[in-house]
């Protein structure tokens, strides 16, 4: 049976877009259209949509409003879309915190390529927020959402061997990538860490604008200093960078140290910014120094960087499927020899602080130690 989803969005424009770009997917039936929630609120009376695509700027009531008084009365999958401002980041937030299975931006569609990229990015969004419905037991077959190939980090950064020349690795790098359901992980992971451990560069799969909210919010609720990355950022001890919505995020050496470099480049494994192009970037600059770990999510992002990542020497593991929202990510990982294990989300931190003492007592950081 296709998902059936409803879309709620004040403009008719807009909701014949959304429509026609959900539709390429046959696996998606869009089965009601609404211009603000008392108009969707009515449809569903009679019958409930598997997924609820949902703008917050809404007329006669708030989509944030509507949001909770949904998962209130009638719990299902809803994917907020909407234009992200300083204020619409925040609400985007609070929208996560009450239940919203994923968040993405209003795709603008002033060419065949941001066409495209839209209807994989809405396509995939719908799929991973029905994967967490408990009504729906298997999820449909993807067809028809992903033209063109799917690029590899090869279009942004060359996999190239080990350099003998480059010396070693000049300090731990701890690399985390997620996407849906990674928003609470990551503050669930973050929070249980002590200031002063390795710098950790995180790629979130989130909208532009979004990500400086949400890097914002993590400051604020962990010990660590958490920023979104800009290029030239120089990671040290105690610090945590967000790759910033609609770019990827690389390390390379500089120095004694690190650097940041923020680009921007066509979508890799279906993301902008991607995880395997992070982890890539972290298996030649950092090696045997670094830690790998793939979160909750859709799809396979950062299943052949983490494998690239284990082959550098790097430790690396994955969130385990019954803590996961979606275990997508983390099965694919585990699928292509990237991890052989995995761990509830309670124990990352502890896994993580575990790594960093090891590393400590063996600072020539020879193999790999699997968690228990």
């Amino acid at each position: 049976m296709p998902i059936r989803v409803m879309i709620v969005d004040d403009s008719s424009s807009a909701r014949t877009a959304l429509s026609r770009l959900l539709s390429a997917d046959p696996g998606i039936l869009v089965c009601g259209l609404a211009g603000d929630p008392f108009e969707a609120a009515a449809q569903m009376r009679g019958d409930l949509p598997d997924v609820l695509l949902l703008d917050l700027a809404l007329p006669r009531m708030d989509g944030l409003t509507f949001l909770r008084r949904i998962m209130a009365q009638h719990p299902l999958p809803v994917v907020i879309c909407s234009s992200f401002t300083a204020a619409g980041s925040a609400n985007a937030l609070r929208a996560l915190e009450s239940g919203a299975a994923e968040v993405i931006a209003k795709p603008t569609l002033g060419n065949a390529e941001e066409w495209a990229e839209a209807q994989v990015l809405l396509c995939d969004a719908v799929h991973a927020a029905a994967s967490t419905n408990p009504r729906r037991k298997t999820r449909p077959p993807r067809q028809g959402t992903e033209p063109g190939p799917k690029l590899s980090a090869d279009v942004i950064l060359p996999h190239l061997p080990p350099n003998p020349k480059a010396g070693p690795p000049q300090g731990q790098v701890i690399a985390i990538g997620a996407s849906t359901g990674g928003t609470e992980a990551l503050v669930q992971v973050l929070s249980g860490l002590p200031a002063g451990l390795p710098p950790i560069l995180v790629v979130q799969h989130m909208p532009e604008h979004f990500t400086r909210t949400f890097a914002q919010r993590l400051d604020g609720l962990t010990p660590i200093a958490v920023a979104e990355a800009q290029s030239g950022d120089r990671p040290r001890p105690g610090q945590a960078f967000i790759a910033p919505g609609n770019n990827h995020l690389l390390l390379r050496r500089s120095g004694a140290g690190y650097v940041l470099d923020v680009v921007r480049g066509p979508q890799v494994a279906r993301h902008r910014p991607s995880v395997d192009v992070l982890f890539r970037s972290v298996a030649q600059a950092s090696g045997n120094k670094a830690l790998g770990i793939v979160l909750t999510g859709m799809g396979d992002d950062g299943a052949r960087g983490l494998m690239e990542m284990r082959a550098a020497g790097a430790r690396t593991f994955v969130q385990d499927e019954a803590s996961s929202v979606v275990f997508g990510m983390p099965k694919e990982a585990l699928a292509c020899g990237g991890a052989d294990s995995a761990v509830p989300i309670k124990r990352v931190a502890t896994e993580i602080r575990r790594w960093v003492d090891e590393i400590a007592w063996h600072p020539a950081g020879k193999g790999r130690v699997r968690p228990a």
